[in-house]
């Protein structure tokens, strides 16, 4: 399932680098830190590597 804005983007991404301890989880706000909770490791890089062309920056 692909990114539906920028930010969700973002979002996944850091949750993704948080899920694979490259980043501390104390770090996530927000977005990141639901989707950290509630998604799976799969999920989050699907998310997360959509490409930024074309998506609005947020949803609306």
């Amino acid at each position: 399932m692909p990114a539906t804005s920028k930010a969700q983007q973002q979002a996944a991404g850091a949750a993704l680098a948080a899920k694979r301890g490259e980043m501390a989880k104390s770090k996530l706000q927000g977005a990141s830190r639901e989707m950290y909770e509630s998604m799976s490791e799969k999920e989050l890089e699907d998310l997360a590597e959509t490409r930024h062309k074309g998506l609005p920056d947020k949803k609306d």
